[in-house]
């Protein structure tokens, strides 16, 4: 899931961990949020005689999975087929294609986080970047730290009762108060109202979309099955034997 967090020389192991997520406004489809929901600072968004009500858990990727929608890159106006599927928990993202202005792929696979972009507009280099030592579990950590923004609606057809949720990582995240701070990778995050674990829409910015000139990529999610999916790794990211 997802993972252009590796891009170019990969920066952490943290950085990773939170799937290259981010902050930013609206949607490429549009939310809206629902009556009575509660931020977590208590106001509440529409009806505000209505009572609070404890955050939901935060999202989890499964180990199997399958599902499909598209890549968009707003500022380059760029809409790509998308793949995300999972197997024994391993993942594998797949954007756009030969025939495409893009291409690239993101996997945890075997305990490794691994990335490889086949295509992007002015890229010539072409690296498989490897980060050892990831896996689902280390992305399902990251998750926990996750805030929740609300319960929300995507405006598509049909109609989608999500919750949003919003991942990052700053640095220097201590102490407080006025020192320059660097939001190397942050997200939003929308999971189904009733399963956290099925992933409707994720907006990324941070250093991992390096390639991008505004910083910022969007997934959308069309479909999304809890059954196993297909997770391959591609040659030029095999070990040399």
């Amino acid at each position: 899931m997802g993972w252009k967090g590796a891009r170019r020389k990969a920066a952490s192991t943290t950085l990773a961990a939170v799937v290259a997520l981010v902050l930013a406004a609206g949607t490429p489809v549009g939310a809206q949020p629902r009556t009575g929901t509660v931020s977590p600072f208590g106001a509440v968004a529409e009806g505000r005689n209505a009572s609070p009500t404890p955050p939901p858990p935060p999202p989890r990727l499964p180990r199997d999975f399958r599902g499909k929608g598209t890549w968009i890159v707003r500022d380059l106006d760029i809409t790509v087929p998308f793949t995300w599927e999972g197997r024994d928990g391993d993942s594998q993202m797949t954007a756009g294609g030969p025939q495409y202005p893009i291409w690239f792929t993101n996997l945890i696979y075997h305990d490794t986080l691994y990335t490889l972009t086949y295509k992007w507009p002015g890229l010539n280099e072409h690296p498989c970047s490897r980060i050892p030592g990831f896996n689902l579990e280390a992305l399902n950590e990251g998750f926990e730290n996750a805030r929740f923004v609300g319960r929300e609606t995507l405006r598509r057809t049909p109609e989608r009762h999500v919750n949003h949720w919003r991942v990052g990582v700053v640095v220097p995240e201590l102490p407080p108060g006025n020192y320059p701070r660097l939001p190397l990778a942050l997200g939003d995050i929308y999971v189904d109202e009733k399963d956290r674990g099925t992933f409707w829409q994720v907006l990324q910015f941070g250093i991992q979309n390096l390639y991008d000139p505004e910083l910022d990529e969007w997934l959308v999610m069309d479909t999304f099955e809890h059954r196993p999916g297909t997770v391959t790794l591609p040659q030029r990211c095999e070990p040399p034997r």
